[in-house]
């Protein structure tokens, strides 16, 4: 499965007509199943939804749980792989498998992976 391929796909897909920088996630189910998402702009800028978080809602409002959330790959035009901010990284903390990759690319193909704990070390931890 290529991951960062899917997530191309998705990016296609982003509402971006205030920012123009589109960017597209894809979450992969221990079972195969892929999950796309893009970015969903708004002029009222807080109401705007980052694609890493569309994914995973998506994903969770499927029925999937935790543990059924293995990997998610994320791209835009970047010149470096691009980097997640602050909110999509506690949400990956909270809804990604533990030991869950997380593949940050862009449109060059130039790819870095990490962990949920080198995404986001001292992360607020689940409350239940």
């Amino acid at each position: 499965m290529d991951l960062l391929k899917e997530a191309k796909i998705a990016r296609e897909k982003a509402y971006a007509p205030y920012s123009k920088f589109k960017v597209g996630a894809a979450v992969l189910t221990s079972d195969g199943q892929v999950f796309h998402g893009c970015n969903i702009e708004n002029a009222s800028y807080g109401l705007a939804m980052c694609a890493e978080r569309v994914a995973l809602f998506k994903a969770i409002s499927s029925g999937y749980k935790k543990d059924d959330l293995i990997k998610i790959a994320i791209v835009g035009d970047t010149k470096e792989p691009i980097s997640p901010c602050g909110a999509c990284r506690q949400v990956m903390v909270e809804l990604l498998n533990k030991d869950a990759e997380i593949i940050l690319g862009n449109l060059d193909d130039d790819i870095k992976r990490y962990s949920l704990e080198e995404i986001l070390p001292y992360s607020f931890k689940e409350l239940i």
